[in-house]
């Protein structure tokens, strides 16, 4: 919208690159262009703004397909004014002098020209489409077709204008039978879930088997070398029990020969000792053999005195007494002498 200030009765117009401005005074055209700025007085000027800069205009229309389904088709069509004088003479762009503002509504008579021929053909596309091809290949088939049908249809030349682009959103059916649509695909999707759950689980009981296969192989391999150890501690048992019996063997043979030699030595000393006291008594007894027997019992009352003990007093008969002296070689007393003597140990 252009830019109108007053002073002193004119009016200041600026528009923006983007306008194209139409001035009429009298029936003659004065200003035509953009991006103006003039002065002007409003009761003799017709001023008529026409904007050609790319605008987006966006529709939703129903539409059915050929199994007779409801769906809701939702595009964008981008156009410009190509020719803002033939679209001055065709539509009404006319501002009001003093506020700028358009008196009709011209942007609103191109969107319901675009929309009714966009809708026109996309109805035309649907109608022989079902609805799984409409909703698989819809939208490339849609945006083809309007953008043909609208590039043919002889009113936008004729008004100046020019489609740029078309661009189809979306085609989307009810929400029920939408519902209905995913419900396959949400069903495979959940068995493909599944599966993926099974084969995982199948996957996990596989390495769970490989891990107990591991475990037992583990504990067989253990058990195998226990019993290795076990037979080998019975072998070091026996060969320690051997080498004791030996050592055992060795030792008592060893005691027993010591033994033997002690015995012998015992026995050699005992008859080497014999043989010396047979001398020595056979000496003492040559030797006694050839001594006076008065001498002989002497020396065995003198021994006889030695080993006997302390005798404080003894009483002789008159008997005893002869005989004893006649043994000593003495004279005899007589009977009845009583002899008193003591003696010493």
């Amino acid at each position: 919208m252009a830019d109108i200030t007053r002073r002193f009765g004119w009016r200041h117009l600026r528009s923006a690159p983007t306008a194209h401005i139409r001035h009429h005074k009298r029936g003659e055209l004065v200003h035509d262009g953009r991006g103006l700025s003039f002065w002007y007085r409003s009761l003799s000027a017709a001023l008529s703004e026409v904007p050609v800069d790319d605008r987006e205009l966006a529709m939703a229309f129903h539409a059915r397909t050929a199994d007779f389904q409801d769906v809701t088709v939702q595009a964008t069509v981008t156009y410009r004014v190509s020719d803002p004088a033939l679209a001055a003479d065709r539509l009404d762009f006319s501002v009001d002098p003093d506020t700028g503002s358009w008196r009709g509504a011209p942007l609103e008579q191109i969107a319901t020209l675009l929309t009714e021929t966009a809708q026109q053909h996309t109805l035309d596309v649907l109608a022989r489409t079902p609805l799984a091809e409409a909703l698989v290949d819809g939208v490339a088939s849609v945006r083809e077709r309007v953008a043909t049908g609208l590039a043919a249809e002889p009113r936008l030349p004729a008004t100046g204008i020019d489609v740029v682009a078309v661009r189809v959103v979306a085609i989307r059916p009810e929400a029920e039978v939408e519902r209905a649509l995913r419900t396959p695909a949400r069903e495979q999707i959940q068995q493909e879930a599944d599966r993926a759950t099974y084969e995982r689980r199948a996957v996990a009981v596989e390495r769970e088997r490989a891990i107990a296969e591991n475990e037992l192989a583990s504990q067989i391999e253990l058990a195998r070398r226990e019993e290795q150890l076990v037979d080998q501690r019975g072998t070091n048992a026996r060969r320690e029990a051997e080498e004791k019996a030996a050592a055992d063997g060795v030792r008592a043979e060893a005691e027993a020969s010591r033994k033997v030699r002690l015995a012998r030595a015992e026995a050699e000393a005992a008859r080497e000792t014999g043989a010396a006291r047979a001398e020595a008594q056979a000496a003492w007894l040559r030797v006694h053999s050839e001594v006076d027997p008065a001498t002989l019992h002497a020396l065995a009352a003198t021994r006889l005195a030695e080993n006997v003990p302390r005798i404080e007093s003894l009483t002789l008969s008159p008997d005893v007494l002869t005989g004893l002296l006649a043994k000593l070689g003495r004279p005899e007393g007589g009977p009845g002498e009583r002899a008193e003597g003591r003696a010493g140990a």
